[in-house]
């Protein structure tokens, strides 16, 4: 009957997961809203709390973690990351500063402590990569000048977390300075040494994955990235991270088609992941913290608008490539909840995980409309200017080569 009663349990939440995607598809917004309050709704203290497909959501979530950088990691090179570091890192700390900062000051001002300043930081800097790439697609901004700009800080905040996340993770397990240091180190050298197997040695792990049937490719992927994960995870190494180089050793056509073979895999334990990070957030807990929330994500919207428009600016792109840029940045989505679920599990502070489901949830559904809203907006505001004539407010679409 338990056997039964799990079955029945995780066929409704897949069930449920497909029907909010296609609700969320409909409106053409991003389903990690709607999949966060699915999990608010029947975990701790929501409405019908699941109990018997616990294990699965579990595994699942930490799964959809490990492949979401996964896919990421695969959109870029190992040059090209070296050559991001190289010609973005103003922009990159400009970026870091201005969008932790937010979060650093807010757990100060409420008395958490300095670790979980690390991590609110954390929560406010970085930008959803998922969310954000499905913006410019769905609008059809790929093509536009700013683009790369926007794509150099996805990278070098990804690079970012590649260090942060060991840092954090030795924070929350209390370790003294010297363990600390020794975690930190065994984390720069794990991700190192990765590393340059990705930039010397690539050819050969794609030699090693490559397969013209796409079954073994799948497989060999899927269970190249877990085995790594799991490793760097053992050396104090996030999990995620070493996912994410593994992704990026990957390149040409065969990182390609792996996409395209875990791309369902990746969607289907991705939403498992927001679910569960849903699911051990009580609802209960998230007023008290929604005035935060939305205060911290006005903050957010406009420092995410500052960096993107400066950082388009020093690229001499037009003023409203550098609008598109900033309102690119602003959604919120995966590492932040990755971070919070860090430090819910280490029982750092029971008000982050509230805290930071709201600010998802406020900026995931915020930041795509924005972006819908600038155009449309960008020529009322030339037709004003032009006495009523439809002014050209907007750089023409590239053609297509």
């Amino acid at each position: 009957m338990h056997g039964a009663a799990a079955l029945i349990e995780i066929g409704a939440v897949i069930l449920g997961l497909g029907l909010l995607g296609a609700v969320s598809a409909k409106f053409a917004i991003s389903p990690i809203p709607l999949y966060l309050i699915a999990g608010l709704a029947f975990g701790q203290g929501g409405i019908l709390p699941l109990a018997t497909s616990e294990e699965f959501t579990a595994t699942g979530a930490e799964i959809g973690v490990i492949l979401l950088l996964f896919t990421l990691g695969l959109e870029y090179t190992a040059p090209e990351l070296v050559g991001t570091l190289r010609h973005n890192a103003l922009a990159g700390v400009v970026d870091l500063v201005l969008n932790a900062a937010p979060g650093v000051a807010t757990a100060l001002i409420l008395g958490w402590g300095p670790v979980a300043a690390v991590a609110l930081g954390g929560v406010t800097y970085v930008t959803s990569s998922g969310i954000t790439a499905k913006v410019l697609a769905d609008l059809n901004w790929l093509g536009h000048r700013e683009v790369p700009v926007v794509l150099s800080l996805l990278v070098f905040e990804d690079l970012t977390m590649a260090v942060y996340l060991p840092i954090l993770t030795a924070l929350l397990a209390g370790v003294g300075l010297v363990a600390g240091l020794t975690t930190l180190a065994i984390a720069a050298a794990t991700i190192t040494v990765i590393l340059v197997i990705a930039l010397r040695f690539g050819r050969y792990v794609e030699m090693f994955v490559a397969s013209p049937n796409e079954e073994v490719l799948l497989l060999k992927a899927l269970g190249l990235t877990v085995l790594v994960a799991g490793v760097a995870q053992l050396l104090q190494v996030s999990a995620a991270v070493g996912a994410f180089l593994v992704g990026i050793a990957l390149s040409g056509p065969l990182a390609h088609t792996a996409r395209q073979l875990l791309s369902p895999l990746r969607d289907l334990f991705a939403a498992v992941f927001f679910v569960f990070f849903g699911l051990h957030t009580d609802p209960r807990a998230l007023p008290p913290m929604l005035g935060i929330a939305v205060l911290l994500a006005f903050v957010g919207v406009l420092t995410k608008f500052a960096t993107g428009w400066w950082a388009a600016r020093r690229a001499g792109i037009s003023p409203i490539g550098r609008a598109r840029a900033g309102v690119a940045l602003s959604p919120r989505g995966e590492f932040n909840i990755v971070i919070a679920g860090l430090a819910v599990s280490a029982g750092l502070n029971e008000s982050i995980g509230p805290l930071a489901a709201a600010y998802v949830l406020v900026l995931a559904v915020l930041g795509p409309i924005l972006a819908r809203s600038l155009e449309p907006l960008s020529r009322r505001i030339a037709r004003r200017r032009g006495g009523g004539a439809e002014g050209p407010a907007l750089e023409p679409a590239p053609e297509p080569s």
